[in-house]
């Protein structure tokens, strides 16, 4: 079924090529803006989980 609906697309071959150029270029961003982050942006991210937060403190009506 599919077969013979993708044989009827216009340059079909295209589209796959397309779609790794695609996701090549967000991976590589993607790695280039965490190889550039600053190493106290991820210190402060990392910690964030383990920071008491101040609302905490507030009694339970």
């Amino acid at each position: 079924m599919f077969k013979h609906y993708f044989e009827r697309v216009y340059n079909v071959e295209v589209w796959p090529i397309i779609s790794l150029i695609i996701f090549f270029t967000f991976f590589v961003g993607l790695l280039w803006y965490v190889w550039k982050m600053s190493k106290s942006h991820v210190d402060k991210m990392s910690n964030m989980p383990l920071e008491e937060d101040p609302n905490d403190d507030l009694e339970d009506n």
